[in-house]
């Protein structure tokens, strides 16, 4: 039940996303919760991935770099049809929207995970 909560709150941010920030476009609430799902698994996969290969940079940069990744990964989520995001500055914007939106679902419903 929690993680259907979560990916709603995370179509939520999407459609927010989209709403608030040029260039992002979203066909729907449909299209939102694919993008919610993909992004998801974009980061818990491909960004696990890039995350440990960047550990240096992030650490350099105070973990600022990590945000680049996660805009990347909204980015890299704009195959899906009815989704796109113009570029990497819409990508950053969104994917802060939908982190933060994340986060503070987590907060207000709990979460599993000890580290929030």
């Amino acid at each position: 039940m929690r993680l259907i909560i979560r990916i709603i709150i995370n179509a939520l941010a999407v459609l927010l996303a989209a709403s608030v920030v040029p260039g992002i476009r979203v066909a729907g609430f449909g299209t939102a919760v694919l993008v919610a799902i993909v992004f998801g698994l974009l980061n818990i996969t491909l960004g696990f991935i890039i995350k440990v290969l960047t550990f240096p940079l992030a650490i350099i940069t105070f973990g600022i770099f990590l945000l680049v990744v996660n805009a990347l990964m909204f980015w890299a989520a704009s195959f899906i049809k009815g989704f796109s995001v113009a570029g990497f500055g819409p990508a950053f914007w969104g994917a802060l929207i939908v982190t933060a939106a994340s986060v503070a679902g987590k907060r207000l419903f709990g979460s599993r995970s000890p580290y929030y």
